[in-house]
């Protein structure tokens, strides 16, 4: 599916409820602004205290299904959020920056001025094509499980599920800002897809 396609039908909005967004806490990578794909770097300890806090914030929601990116910062969120027991997703893993993996924005426009992971993708990454089907999958599964579903996963990746969800193309997800340990909420409004909390 290319890039600018419609997103994944919607069958029956009664099959999916609302899918809870959880951002890491943060991480050295993420304060500094370096991009951090599939490197599986650990939370700092504020990263760590956000993410406990996050426990409050989920308190007293149920969830029929938790899942999470299986990068250790992901899967260590939910552990201090009360979701140690999260299923891993595979799909959920942040995009995949290539040749610049840990590299700010800054330091890739060096060399490559018009450079954005949402037009361009990553040299020996992973391209939009390639996150937009990605993505595609995920929403597709999580219109066929019933009730709410809480994912933790990373930045990048969970902005262009955002956008997959509504049914944009993936580099809409450029105007979805997502801070580090932020609770963001997907739905439906009048049966279409819809944001119904961001960046919280």
């Amino acid at each position: 599916m290319s890039a600018s396609a419609p997103g994944p039908r919607v069958a029956d909005v009664t099959q999916t409820n609302e899918v809870w967004l959880v951002r890491h806490g943060e991480t050295e990578w993420s304060r500094s602004g370096q991009h951090t794909g599939v490197t599986d770097i650990a939370l700092t300890p504020s990263g760590n205290a956000s993410a406990e806090a996050l426990a409050d914030t989920l308190e007293g929601t149920a969830f029929d299904r938790v899942l999470t990116s299986p990068l250790q910062r992901a899967r260590r969120t939910a552990e201090l959020a009360g979701f140690a027991g999260a299923a891993l997703e595979p799909d959920l893993v942040e995009w995949d920056y290539g040749d610049y993996e840990g590299l700010t924005s800054a330091t890739i426009r060096e060399t490559d001025p018009d450079w954005t992971i949402w037009t361009h993708g990553a040299p020996r990454g992973e391209s939009v094509a390639a996150m937009s089907a990605r993505m595609d999958r995920v929403v597709t599964r999580l219109r066929e499980h019933p009730g709410r579903q809480l994912l933790f996963a990373h930045g990048h990746s969970l902005r262009a599920l955002a956008a997959r969800w509504l049914g944009q193309p993936v580099g809409d997800g450029r105007l979805l800002r997502l801070d580090t340990a932020t609770v963001s909420v997907l739905g439906y409004e009048h049966e279409r897809p819809a944001v119904l909390r961001w960046n919280c």
